[in-house]
């Protein structure tokens, strides 16, 4: 935690406009004072104590404590913007004044300065709880990991490869960003950076072969976004949700491998779909790299993740993986020149992971706060009930509550962030319900994860919009319409948890998996209104309808929904084989 704010005092202005540079060296250092006294009470001071008073807070510790959760919310501040400072305040002010309010379910019995200060800061349960170990141990080293990874060049081999697959296909540049944005984002810690990396090369090449400017911004913010939810880093969330799950991290990667796929499938059907109708085709071959020429040049770059991977799978610990595959990629890069790390090339990717490091620990300290507030207040728990009760015992009803609540409070901040807060909030009461407990979770982080394209506040999109200098609203719209398909994928997580690969039954998961697949058509074809040909309303209609029926558990309603999707796209496809068979003998 000292760590992380002196650095960002630092590396962060207090204001990007406004104190001199002479009272803002003061602000940083005094806060850097104010981190290192805060940090070193519980480190140096109370760990020895603190058994002999269990746990209760002195003046000392409130004043010291208070300070340090000035400081990490301003820390937070500094790197994120005002979205999560906003809402621990918020929590932090529900805990002394909610006693209060006459309102059911919200009202609390009160909470004083005393109580509050030693349940954050005194104890394992508030600012220092799980997320925030995690971050500082797993989690760094696989942010530093990836960081590694980029600075050997991995990201130019991503882009390569996904250029010479899919470049030539309908609508090439479209479906490039798809593949090398689900590539980078399997390493990448964060969509808003993942949409730079890529986007910054796909956008421009979209909009040159005919793809609208919004259209463009739309597919990369979306397609990038996807990039969190891709194993084996997940936006640098795995770890946390094997913490909080208790499962083991190579599971929690198995388990969204599928969903991911599936995630990046229902982009690439409507990206495909925009393209024909747009009349887009690929690019010129002889214009592409080739994909044999591209893996003997750079595609020994991959190795370390193939090294992390197996070392996984053999039982070392993922601390020990992560540490011997960065090893592994300073000395692969070097069988060639143009990939060879030098001293300077590592610092920086050193300096880099530190970085990204920055923005994970400021998430998991603030929710830390938060998580404090609901506990100390039973707010938490009243939540689960309220939801329950409004669902009226009504597990779909339930879902879609869950949904809205994650999306909500995941806009505006970290894959991290927005995963810890509708872990804390939402997944208890689906696990109430019956829900496996990982498939809850996964639940939650894959809508907290889809609130970066979610209007009103949509990072990825509007990140998107940059370089596209298109509206930023308007593409949050399209990212959201693009990535529509994307939305029902957690409702098979629940209903058919198979496919998070978790089930001994093989003939399950591949039933399972079987059924999203028609399902995700069904929804691609209706949300872009393009199968084939332009789709009359009532066959979007007939299309969507048919998708719930493909969700739950049931062979009967499953092979009703899925025969009707099979049939209408059978005669889509026939009908508009027809059309097209009429234009060339006309």
């Amino acid at each position: 935690m000292a760590f992380a704010l002196i650095l960002t005092f630092y590396l962060s202005p207090v204001r990007k406009n406004g104190f001199s540079t002479k009272w803002s060296s003061a602000i940083n250092f005094v806060s850097s004072i104010g981190a290192l006294i805060s940090c070193g009470n519980i480190a140096f001071v109370i760990y020895y104590v603190l058994y002999e008073r269990a746990g209760a807070a002195t003046q000392t510790d409130i004043v010291l404590g208070t300070i340090l959760i000035i400081l990490v919310i301003d820390m937070t501040r500094r790197i994120m913007g005002w979205t999560l400072p906003i809402i621990t305040i918020v929590f932090i002010a529900y805990g002394f004044l909610g006693s209060y309010l006459n309102i059911p379910y919200i009202s609390h019995s009160g909470m004083d300065i005393s109580r509050f200060i030693a349940y954050t800061y005194l104890s394992t349960e508030g600012l220092f709880t799980i997320p925030l170990g995690v971050s500082a141990t797993f989690i760094a080293v696989f942010v530093i990991f990836a960081a590694f990874l980029v600075n050997s060049g991995v990201g130019d081999f991503f882009m390569d490869a996904s250029t010479a697959i899919a470049g030539d296909k309908t609508g090439g540049a479209a479906k490039i960003s798809v593949v090398s944005s689900a590539a980078m984002g399997s390493v990448s810690g964060s969509a808003v950076g993942n949409v730079v990396t890529t986007g910054s090369v796909t956008i421009p090449l979209m909009k040159k072969m005919g793809f609208p400017a919004l259209l463009a911004a739309g597919i990369e913010g979306t397609a990038s976004t996807g990039g969190q939810i891709m194993p084996p880093l997940m936006g640098a969330t795995a770890f946390i949700i094997a913490s909080v799950v208790g499962k083991p991290y190579l599971t929690i990667c198995i388990a969204a491998f599928v969903p991911a796929v599936l995630s990046f499938l229902s982009v690439y059907i409507i990206v495909h779909f925009e393209a024909e109708r747009h009349g887009i085709k690929g690019l010129p071959k002889e214009d592409l790299p080739k994909l044999l020429p591209v893996l003997k040049k750079k595609g020994h770059l991959i190795i370390p993740i193939i090294v992390l991977i197996v070392m996984l799978v053999m039982g070392f610990t993922a601390m020990k993986a992560g540490f011997y595959s960065i090893i592994f990629v300073v000395l692969i890069s070097a069988f060639q020149k143009d990939t060879r790390m030098g001293i300077k090339t590592i610092l920086l990717a050193l300096e880099k992971g530190a970085k990204a490091v920055l923005p994970i620990a400021a998430a998991c300290a603030c929710s830390g706060i938060v998580v404090g507030v609901l506990t100390l207040t039973g707010l938490g728990l009243k939540i689960s009930y309220l939801l329950v009760e409004l669902a009226h015992g009504s597990l779909p009803v339930l879902l879609l509550l869950a949904m809205g609540v994650s999306i909500l409070l995941g806009m505006g901040i970290t894959t991290t962030a927005a995963y810890l807060l509708v872990a804390i909030v939402v997944a208890p009461v689906l696990v109430r319900m019956g829900v496996p407990e990982l498939a809850a979770h996964m639940f939650v982080f894959y809508y907290a994860v889809i609130s970066t394209i979610t209007p009103p506040v949509a990072l990825a999109a509007y990140a998107a919009a940059g370089i596209a200098d298109t509206d930023p609203f308007k593409t949050a719209l399209v990212g959201f319409r693009v990535g529509i398909a994307k939305f029902v994928v957690p409702f098979y997580v629940i209903y058919r948890p198979e496919i998070l690969l978790v089930s001994a039954d093989p003939l399950k998961a591949i039933y399972a998996l079987v059924m999203s697949l028609v399902g995700i058509w069904a929804l691609a074809a209706s949300a872009s209104g393009y199968a084939f040909r332009e789709l009359k309303f009532y066959e979007r209609l007939i299309l969507f309808a048919s998708i719930p029926l493909t969700i739950p558990y049931n062979f009967t309603w499953n092979i009703i929904g899925a025969g009707i999707i099979v049939l209408v796209t059978g005669y889509l496809w026939l009908n508009a084989g027809k059309a097209k068979l009429q234009q060339l003998t006309s």
